[in-house]
């Protein structure tokens, strides 16, 4: 009887140590799996807030490649230049050009060769009607027997200094028509040419060469002085 419950013992305690060999490995992976998700979930956090830490630095590197780009974009026109422009080349009769001021005055005709007023002497009433920055109508009457009109549009070169003379000088030169009054009226082609010389901010000085073909070449020098308006 005594054998029958030494096996039967030692028949359990063998069971249970197999038993509890099996249980002990399960345990420890249990252990390790529990140690390796802690590790992850750790892992993790850390990496999101890193990455939060990051961001302000990623909005301020954003923010200063914009200004630098918005420093480096090209100058645009605004319309107050645009108008400034336009305003330059208006077409306004009566204003001054780059030459200087819009004047009418008085003045003599020498005359060089022709038949015509603009090749005798005469008295002679002339203008400048400024129209654009550069361009202007400088009509001139030669007052006499067949008067004779003269009807030029010049460009006007802006004013430069004389040093031998010490004077201002605005040279012009251009073109149009001369219009011969009397029993026989005709109309010829005008190239004229010369300077504006401003003696103040009243008065203006100017000679120049009319050379017209009307009948036949003729060729003056007009000589005079306006007032500035």
């Amino acid at each position: 009887m005594n054998v029958t419950f030494f096996k039967r013992t030692s028949t359990l305690l063998t069971l249970g140590m197999v038993v509890i060999g099996s249980t002990l490995p399960a345990r420890a992976e249990n252990k390790n799996s529990t140690v390796d998700n802690a590790s992850y979930v750790t892992n993790l956090t850390a990496n999101q807030s890193k990455k939060v830490g990051e961001a302000p630095d990623t909005a301020l590197t954003s923010a200063s490649s914009l200004t630098t780009e918005s420093t480096q974009l090209p100058t645009i026109s605004t319309p107050s230049n645009i108008q400034s422009q336009k305003v330059a080349q208006t077409f306004e009769p009566g204003r001054a050009t780059r030459s200087g001021s819009s004047y009418i005055g008085v003045g003599g005709n020498i005359g060089l060769s022709g038949d015509t007023r603009v090749g005798e002497g005469s008295f002679a009433v002339i203008s400048k009607i400024g129209l654009t920055q550069n361009l202007s109508a400088r009509p001139a009457a030669l007052v006499g027997d067949n008067t004779v009109f003269l009807i030029p549009l010049t460009v006007d070169f802006p004013t430069e200094n004389l040093e031998v003379t010490q004077l201002n000088v605005a040279p012009y030169v251009g073109g149009g028509i001369a219009v011969s009054t009397g029993r026989d009226s005709t109309v010829g082609a005008l190239i004229s040419g010369g300077v504006d010389v401003p003696l103040s901010p009243q008065i203006t000085a100017t000679g120049g060469v009319n050379v017209s073909f009307i009948d036949e070449t003729d060729v003056g020098i007009l000589l005079g002085v306006g007032y500035n308006f």
